[in-house]
């Protein structure tokens, strides 16, 4: 890794001379921001479809899609890859990522919008390793289920309960899922960017060429380090406690 001290800088310039360039930039990121409102201007306005009459695992047992909207007319789901039978350090780092940067969905809540996460896994791989990590959001498990509202996994998608009646509305594709990741969105305003290889920055900036191989340190996914009593001793026997 290169030395922080040695890295290449932008130029040094005075106040002025960066109030200038800023400002320059000011306007190329409130077009930005009028173009991604008139973006979801657009999502408001695309049509729906309505989504078979499934039941899914949850905390509670089989569960009606329309009791997971929790009496609220809105849902948010994130869609968790996940890798049948193998251990929570083998589980994928990029649904870690973005699970791990929403902890709390009380905003959403406050606009009468209820959120989920789905897992591609049986229900009795998902919920130990949604202890585990800690989280707090409800978990179901669309293991088995051939719906093709579910198939899509490491994606978010939106839903609309009419009475036992519910539609898909919205769904990512692609980096779209980076809605979530908050942390990609502050490193995108450093100075080094998230520091991978696709990424235009100046010459000699720092650039992993192993793109997301930072999402996962030393054989597992980053926020699992952060897990009480996990250390590389103990790590595979926690990982199969399941």
């Amino acid at each position: 890794m290169q030395n922080m001290d040695t890295r290449p800088t932008p130029p040094t310039v005075d106040r002025d001379t960066w109030l200038r360039e800023r400002n320059a930039l000011l306007v190329r990121e409130k077009a930005h921001t009028r173009e991604g409102d008139a973006i979801a201007a657009a999502r408001r306005r695309l049509p729906m479809t309505e989504i078979a009459p499934v039941k899914l695992i949850g905390e509670h047992g089989p569960t009606a899609l329309p009791d997971i909207f929790q009496g609220r007319d809105q849902l948010v789901v994130y869609k968790h890859m996940w890798h049948l039978g193998k251990p929570f350090e083998e589980q994928c780092e990029g649904c870690t990522l973005s699970i791990w940067n929403f902890h709390d969905a009380i905003y959403l809540a406050a606009r009468g919008i209820a959120f989920a996460v789905f897992g591609e896994g049986p229900y009795e791989e998902l919920a130990p390793f949604r202890e585990f990590m800690g989280y707090t959001h409800p978990w179901y498990s669309t293991y088995g289920v051939e719906e093709p509202a579910f198939a899509e996994s490491g994606a978010i998608a939106c839903y609309l309960r009419r009475g036992d009646r519910v539609f898909l509305t919205y769904e990512t594709t692609g980096r779209g899922v980076e809605a979530i990741m908050g942390s990609l969105k502050l490193l995108d305003m450093t100075v080094y960017g998230r520091q991978e290889a696709w990424e235009d920055s100046p010459d000699g900036w720092p650039q992993d060429p192993a793109s997301y191989s930072w999402w996962r340190r030393d054989g597992r996914p980053v926020a699992q380090w952060s897990r009480p009593d996990v250390t590389p001793v103990q790590a595979a026997k926690q990982s199969h406690c399941h």
